[in-house]
């Protein structure tokens, strides 16, 4: 009976190491990308809840292209994506979304896109079943 119990006590410590560890882990994966103040996206979504490979953020540059398609700096294997859906370019200091042509189309803040906008921060950026905020400390 008492290796019964010693081993029930192991068992609870290891239970307790690995909740730990795990909560850490999360703690690593939140993140924002390592790039000073660069914008970037950062998921809203939880990741377990989507049947497709999604990063918690992505970096933005110059021309960030976003789509199911390889050739996409941002690849996202949902269905409802374009191969080709949006890209969010730098101009004159200011990141601008646009939409293009995807059949499913990409909404900002709720609204559905019909032209270029501006991104601010703090906006909500959804394409198919993903949903994005973008966070930039530019005024």
């Amino acid at each position: 009976m008492k290796y019964v119990f010693t081993f029930l006590i192991y068992l609870f410590i290891f239970w307790i190491a690995r909740l730990i560890y795990l909560d850490i882990n999360i703690m690593y994966r939140f993140r924002p990308p390592a790039k000073g103040n660069q914008p970037y996206l950062k998921l809203i979504n939880q990741r377990d809840q989507l049947n497709f490979k999604v990063e918690e953020s992505y970096s933005l540059s110059n021309e960030t292209s976003i789509g199911r398609s390889a050739r996409n700096d941002i690849v996202l294997q949902d269905p409802f994506i374009s191969s080709e859906h949006a890209r969010i370019i730098l101009g004159e200091g200011t990141y601008f979304l646009e939409d293009l042509k995807s059949k499913n189309g990409t909404y900002m803040n709720g609204s559905k896109m019909t032209g270029p906008m501006p991104l601010r921060n703090g906006d909500r950026i959804s394409f198919g079943l993903v949903e994005f905020l973008f966070v930039s400390d530019q005024k």
